[in-house]
């Protein structure tokens, strides 16, 4: 798996920010950024939260604990071999009142997220009636 440095370069290059840029937005300076860029510096784990807040990634994912990014890429995992489960979760994922039932999947098994996605999609479906 990928390292602090170079995941958060990678980051800072697929949201095309420069490292001055990156400083100013998070208080800090370039010669700080070009550090952890460079493995000369670890950061506190404050900074490492600020980072995954801007980029919208885990700090787990950041620090190179995982390759998914985000719970919501868990669960689309999770879903992938069921088409139909996937398009709708794809569809769910989208819906702002549901981001707490994002926070609260997190830490289910791949089995559990698809018994709670088809129950979910039982009761739309009968809403639709």
């Amino acid at each position: 798996m990928e390292t602090f440095s170079k995941r958060l370069r990678e980051l800072r290059k697929e949201n095309e920010i420069s490292q001055d840029k990156l400083a100013e937005i998070l208080n800090t300076t370039k010669a700080t950024i070009s550090r952890y860029e460079n493995d000369l510096r670890e950061p506190k784990a404050e900074f490492v939260q600020q980072l995954a807040d801007y980029f919208h990634v885990s700090v787990d994912y950041l620090l190179g604990k995982t390759d998914i990014r985000t719970p919501a890429d868990e669960i689309s995992d999770a879903v992938s071999d069921d088409p139909e489960l996937a398009e709708f979760w794809n569809e769910l994922k989208e819906r702002e009142d549901l981001q707490l039932f994002f926070k609260q999947t997190k830490d289910l098994s791949p089995k559990a997220i698809k018994q709670v996605m088809r129950i979910i999609k039982a009761i739309e479906d009968e809403e639709s009636k």
